[in-house]
C-alpha cells in the first residue's frame, strides 16, 4: 500500500520514523511519501519536504511567512494527488495538517491523526473539525482518549512513542562522551536544551547563557537541533566560556545530566524520561503570548505537568524566565535530597501512566488493518 505522512518539526519527525519502520515490517510493500525530515528518511520514507523549512512559530511569524505557507499547502494538494496515496497519516503541526484533512476527506482519502494537536488546551472547535474529516485519531496521552470519547470522535489510545525510542538507547560511556566533546571530567553536566525552532532558540538560549557563571563547579551543555546549523548556536554563545553543543546526542547528554534547563515541548518528558530534575521554561513574542494566554485552557504547559495533572516540574513563563528563578530552581534541584526523592518518585508514576513500549507497532497495525 501507499502512505502518505506529514510532520512538521523535529518530534514529528521522531516519531515519524519509528512509524515509518512499523509499517514497512508489517507491509513488504509499502511505499511512503512524507514531510519529514533525517530520521524519517532513514527509515526508509521518500521525504519531499523538510520540516525545517516548516516551522514558523506563533501568530507573528505565521502572517510574516503566509505566502510561503499558501505555497506549501498548493504543492502538498499536487504532491498527495500525484502520489494516490491509500492512507494519509497526519501527525501533530494542526494549522497545516487540518486544512489538508479537510481537503484530503472531500476526495475520498482515508486520513489518520497520529499524535493529537492539543484541542484539549485551545482551539477546542476543532475537535469538530476533527470529528468530521479524520477517520481515526490515534492519541499518545491517556487524558487525550477521554477528551475525544466526550465528542465521540473514533480515538485509539497507543501509547506514547518515546517510552520506545527511550527503550532502544544504549547506556553511553561517560568517560567517551567527556572526551569526545572536551567536557571536563571533574565537573557534572547541566543541559540546556533550547527547542528546535530559530525564534525559539534565540529567546530562550540567550536567557538560559546568563545562568551559566551561577554554576562554577557545573559545565553546561547546549542539545542542539539538527534543523539548525551549529553556527546559529555558536553566535548566540559568543564568548560564554566553556559552554559545549552537541548535535543528535540529546539522549546520551540527558543519561549523564544532574540537571537540566528545558524549553517546554516534548524535551519536557523526554528529561523526565531519563530521570534528569528539570525546570521548564518558556517564553514567546509578546503579541503571540498575550493571544495564546487568553485562548488556552490549561494549567500547565509542561507534558508532564499536563499528564499527571499536577505541578510536577517547575514552570518558568513569560516575565517569570528569569536568569535569577532559573538558578534558584536549579540550585534547589541539585541541593535539596529529599525533592529529588519525591520528584523521582513522580517520574516512576509518570511512566507507568503512559503505558507500556508498542506505540508505533500499534499505530501501524491499526492503519493497515482499517484500510484493508
Amino acid at each position: 500500500m501507499k502512505y502518505y505522512i506529514i510532520a512538521g518539526e523535529a518530534s514529528g519527525d521522531l516519531h515519524g520514523s519509528n512509524l515509518v519502520t512499523s509499517l514497512r515490517a508489517r507491509d513488504h510493500n509499502a511505499k511512503i511519501r512524507a514531510w519529514g525530515g533525517e530520521k524519517m528518511r532513514r527509515s526508509g520514507a521518500k521525504i519531499v519536504k523538510n520540516y525545517h523549512d516548516l516551522a514558523f512559530m506563533g501568530f507573528v511569524e505565521v502572517l510574516i511567512n503566509l505566502n510561503t505557507i499558501l505555497k506549501n499547502f498548493n504543492f502538498c494538494k499536487k504532491d498527495i494527488t500525484e502520489f494516490a496515496p491509500d492512507a494519509i497519516i497526519l501527525i501533530d503541526y494542526p494549522g497545516f495538517n487540518l486544512k489538508i484533512a479537510k481537503w484530503a476527506h472531500k476526495r475520498g482519502y482515508k486520513v489518520f491523526y497520529y499524535i493529537s494537536p492539543q484541542v484539549w488546551a485551545w482551539k477546542r472547535r476543532r475537535v469538530y473539525t476533527i470529528k468530521k474529516v479524520v477517520d481515526k485519531m490515534l492519541c499518545i496521552l491517556p487524558f487525550e482518549k477521554k477528551f475525544y470519547d466526550n465528542y465521540d470522535v473514533d480515538c485509539q489510545f497507543v501509547g506514547h512513542p518515546l517510552l520506545d525510542e527511550i527503550s532502544k538507547v544504549e547506556l553511553v560511556s561517560k568517560y567517551k562522551f567527556y572526551k569526545s566533546n572536551r567536557l571536563n571530567l571533574k565537573k557534572e553536566i547541566i543541559a540546556l536544551l533550547p527547542g528546535s525552532r530559530k525564534q525559539e532558540v534565540s529567546r530562550m538560549l540567550t536567557v538560559m547563557l546568563n545562568v551559566v557563571k551561577k554554576f562554577p563547579n557545573y559545565q553546561f551543555v547546549v542539545a542542539c537541533a539538527p534543523s539548525l546549523p551549529m553556527s546559529y548556536y555558536k553566535k548566540i554563545i559568543g564568548d560564554k566560556s566553556g559552554v559545549r553543543l552537541v548535535c543528535n546526542r540529546t539522549y546520551q547528554l540527558l543519561q549523564l545530566s544532574s540537571a537540566a534547563i528545558v524549553t517546554s515541548g516534548t524535551a519536557t518528558l523526554e528529561t523526565a524520561l531519563f530521570d534528569v530534575p528539570e525546570v521548564v521554561c518558556y517564553k514567546a513574542n509578546k503579541l503571540s503570548y498575550l493571544i495564546a494566554r487568553q485562548l488556552a485552557k490549561v494549567k500547565y504547559i509542561s507534558l508532564v505537568n499536563l499528564i499527571m495533572d499536577r505541578m510536577v516540574v517547575k514552570e518558568l513563563i513569560q516575565n517569570d524566565m528569569t536568569a535569577d528563578n532559573i538558578v534558584d530552581e536549579i540550585k534547589s534541584l541539585l541541593t535539596n535530597q529529599k525533592r529529588q526523592r519525591k520528584l523521582l518518585e513522580d517520574y516512576e508514576e509518570l511512566k507507568y501512566v503512559l503505558g507500556n513500549t508498542g506505540a508505533s507497532d500499534r499505530a501501524a497495525e491499526t492503519i493497515i488493518s482499517y484500510v484493508k
